[in-house]
């Protein structure tokens, strides 16, 4: 790297641009022949302007004003220049310009970053992953305001410190209208999403190192409920004179024999009923959440769903295949449902769909790789969270297994005595 370099600044007026006889400053920075103009912003009446001394001319104040300016200008860029001489950097116009102005990457901030993540996934990512993004950048800049006492932050000033310090401003976030403050999962959800977009700057080289390289994520493990066999057979045959609450049931039984989340259910039109090769009737659709295409064979449980609101009057009205609800409501009024049927868990629609992958599929034999595939994953290990072996199911491999051990056995036995 060379050691010595040329510097200099030269100012001018962009005349052939003049407006009302005022024209732009200009100012050119040349270092080791090459060099970058730079618009400083400013206006200076023509008639002001010294071409050969490249400064304002006479006494009056406007002049005094816009040379101290110019001076102002001069001094801090040859100070970027001394600086970067100092520390042994590479020194280049363009390097000088980008420092002058804040362009460069040690002044990109929190803001900049997240702004540019906001357009990043603005036609890439469902919806309601957006909308999770917002919450989180919402949190963190509330914690900037609140415990840093600022609006922005550099993204080279982030470290273990600022991270350990917004966990803990999240263990105090109570969410209006939710019983409970933020569980550490959640928290960790919120954590992820903030690492998600500050390693996007780390690999626009926005910054130089990574901030969580030594953190750690720490999940509790949660247990997903799911209905039994006979709670999901209570379910179906329950006789419920309100039709509000037998819609709701429908929609989540629906779910139960499809795994077909809600959202995906509810966008479900007449043309997703497919008739398949094989004869079968099928529900062809994409998943919103990851734009997946998802096949599943309509079980007759399901069927029935369909064909009972087959131009029903709520479905006519929408043009969809089955009846719309909020997600709001579905799940409130899942509320009344296991009330009347007497189930203790706390039913959500979600749970729908871990009865599929658990009591309907992966407990009667289906194998996981099936059961990933109808659920619309991308990988095996996002259908292992859903799956559970039930007891039955133990004790039915086990007998099985038994049996063969026990038919083993007595071919050996025949062999010997024979």
């Amino acid at each position: 790297m060379r050691t010595k370099h040329t510097f200099s600044t030269f100012f001018w007026l962009q005349t052939t641009r003049a407006i009302n006889n005022e024209a732009l400053l200009y100012i050119r920075i040349t270092v080791d022949g090459k060099r970058v103009n730079l618009s400083l912003k400013k206006r200076v009446p023509v008639s002001l302007w010294d071409a050969k001394k490249k400064k304002a001319k006479g006494g009056s104040a406007q002049s005094k004003q816009i040379n101290l300016y110019i001076e102002e200008v001069s001094t801090k860029l040859f100070q970027i220049y001394q600086d970067l001489k100092f520390k042994e950097e590479l020194i280049t116009a363009k390097l000088i310009k980008s420092l002058y102005t804040g362009d460069n990457q040690e002044s990109k901030s929190l803001k900049n970053i997240f702004s540019y993540h906001s357009q990043k996934i603005a036609n890439t990512l469902a919806s309601g992953s957006i909308r999770n993004f917002g919450i989180t950048e919402n949190y963190v800049f509330k914690f900037l305001e609140k415990k840093k006492s600022t609006t922005d932050i550099y993204l080279n000033q982030l470290n273990f410190e600022f991270l350990s310090h917004f966990e803990l401003f999240l263990c105090d976030i109570w969410p209006v209208g939710h019983p409970k403050a933020l569980s550490n999962n959640t928290r960790m959800k919120h954590i992820q999403r903030l690492r998600k977009v500050v390693t996007l700057a780390y690999h626009l080289e926005w910054i130089d190192r990574d901030p969580f390289v030594r953190w750690k994520m720490t999940y509790d493990k949660t247990n997903r409920e799911f209905l039994s066999e006979i709670e999901l057979k209570n379910l179906e045959d329950k006789v419920f004179i309100s039709k509000r609450l037998d819609r709701v049931r429908d929609l989540f039984v629906f779910s139960c024999y499809t795994g077909i989340s809600y959202v995906d259910i509810m966008n479900l039109k007449p043309n997703n009923l497919v008739i398949s090769i094989d004869g079968g009737n099928w529900i062809m659709t994409k998943r919103q959440k990851t734009d997946t295409i998802v096949k599943v064979p309509l079980l007759g449980q399901a069927l029935d769903i369909v064909n009972k609101y087959k131009d029903h009057p709520s479905t006519a009205i929408n043009g969809s295949l089955l009846p719309v609800l909020t997600n709001e409501k579905l799940n409130v009024f899942l509320k009344e449902v296991a009330n009347f049927v007497g189930i203790q868990k706390n039913l959500t629609f979600h749970m729908a769909r871990h009865t599929f992958a658990t009591t309907i599929t992966l407990s009667n034999g289906v194998p996981i790789e099936t059961v990933s595939k109808l659920l619309g994953h991308t990988k095996i290990s996002t259908t292992q969270i859903y799956a559970r072996v039930l007891e039955s199911k133990i004790s039915t491999d086990m007998n099985a297994l038994k049996d063969v051990l026990l038919n083993k056995d007595r071919k050996l036995k025949n062999i010997k005595t024979s």
